[in-house]
């Protein structure tokens, strides 16, 4: 095994946790906090708002910086910015908190992803993503599921002081095992950013930003739809968060594989039309307690099929940026996350229950897989 691709899945590990804790605790930091879960949910809008933002300019301004350099700078920030969350005494400081620790995120997964294609052999590129990605998965499989588990039953507080010494051991597996690697990044700043002057980069982009809306709509509010839809008792999430995790786990591979056999394109569509009919049964099965905990698997599963291929359309369009259009993609990914956690409160904040917000979901997977057969039609002639 490389222990170079390790290396990348300990930082998709920590981050991983950071990113999807939030989802199993929110209740926790909304009684903690004094607030309602709706306003609790903020702390994720605010954390991919940090990605959003720290993605392009971070990759921008440490383009001509070794990569492996670049990755224990952006695992610092992640170290000082998690552990001053895990501290902050109210409110305004959590989201301030929250904010800058979501800035390390798209650019470490940008120059991850693009490093993880240069160490895999030929044609299997996109399993070397998802490998790195298999950290995220072994996040929500066994790490989430603790953070969770000490959130309700200790503090949500030692939850992300274990996520910051996570960071500090990904620092130490880049530092020992990463190999020095050239920057992907050639030209000067205005040559990187024509990039985007590239229509099929910013359809890309929509697909990305809208298409993934359809997981965050679902796992957001994931933890009170098994509660007060599902009729789970609320020691049965970190249950729930672990049979999410295992299937997300499953569907990284899976998505990996896919890619590299059908083309990431095809295999994007696939997943998106999946993603949207699994959503459709869940809000349609979320008050059958038994079909709870299967449906938790099979949803992560699918959800996750769709970040390899993603990631692989990005790095294959842009020749010679390929760290900026990763870097994008995952600000991408966090629009997603943004837009699905935001429209998914829409209907509850109206007063509609907690497994509404799957409809939206539904309808923004559905709308990323229509992008991405646009895509291959006009830009790939397929």
């Amino acid at each position: 095994m490389n222990k170079g691709l390790i290396a990348l899945a300990c930082g998709g590990l920590a981050i991983g946790m950071t990113e999807f804790t939030m989802m199993g605790i929110l209740q926790d930091i909304a009684k903690d906090q004094q607030i309602e879960i709706t306003e609790a949910a903020h702390f994720i809008a605010l954390y991919a708002l940090g990605v959003v933002v720290g993605a392009p300019i971070l990759t921008i301004f440490t383009g001509k910086i070794a990569p492996k350099k670049v990755l224990i700078i952006l695992m610092l920030l992640f170290v000082v910015f998690n552990g001053l969350f895990a501290i902050a005494p109210e409110y305004n400081t959590l989201a301030i908190a929250r904010f800058m620790s979501g800035l390390p995120h798209g650019a470490f997964f940008g120059v991850g992803s693009v490093m993880a294609a240069q160490l895999a052999s030929k044609g299997k590129e996109a399993q070397a993503i998802a490998f790195m990605f298999t950290g995220m998965t072994i996040a929500n499989l066994a790490g989430v599921p603790l953070g969770t588990y000490i959130g309700h039953h200790y503090s949500w507080r030692i939850t992300y002081g274990i996520i910051a010494a996570l960071g500090l051991i990904t620092i130490l597996s880049i530092y020992f095992w990463l190999p020095a690697m050239n920057s992907k990044m050639n030209g000067n700043l205005k040559q990187q950013l024509s990039y985007f002057k590239n229509l099929k980069a910013w359809v890309i982009i929509a697909v990305i930003s809208i298409g993934t809306g359809g997981l965050f709509s679902w796992i957001t509010y994931i933890s009170p739809m098994v509660t007060k839809v599902g009729g789970l008792q609320e020691n049965k999430v970190p249950l729930i968060m672990i049979l999410v995790g295992l299937g997300m786990f499953f569907g990284n591979i899976i998505g990996g594989k896919l890619a590299d056999t059908i083309s990431p394109t095809k295999a994007a569509i696939s997943c998106f039309i999946a993603m949207a009919f699994t959503l459709v049964v869940v809000y349609f099965t979320a008050h059958i307690t038994q079909l709870t905990y299967i449906m938790a698997f099979i949803t992560g599963l699918v959800a996750f099929t769709i970040g390899s291929p993603l990631q692989m359309m990005l790095i294959t369009s842009a020749k010679g940026s390929e760290n900026i259009a990763a870097a994008a993609g995952q600000a991408s990914f966090n629009v997603g996350n943004t837009l699905g956690a935001y429209l998914g409160g829409i209907p509850i904040t109206i007063g509609y229950t907690y497994n509404s917000p799957v409809l939206i979901g539904v309808g923004m997977a559905a709308i990323g897989g229509m992008l991405a057969i646009v895509y291959l039609k006009k830009f790939l002639k397929v």
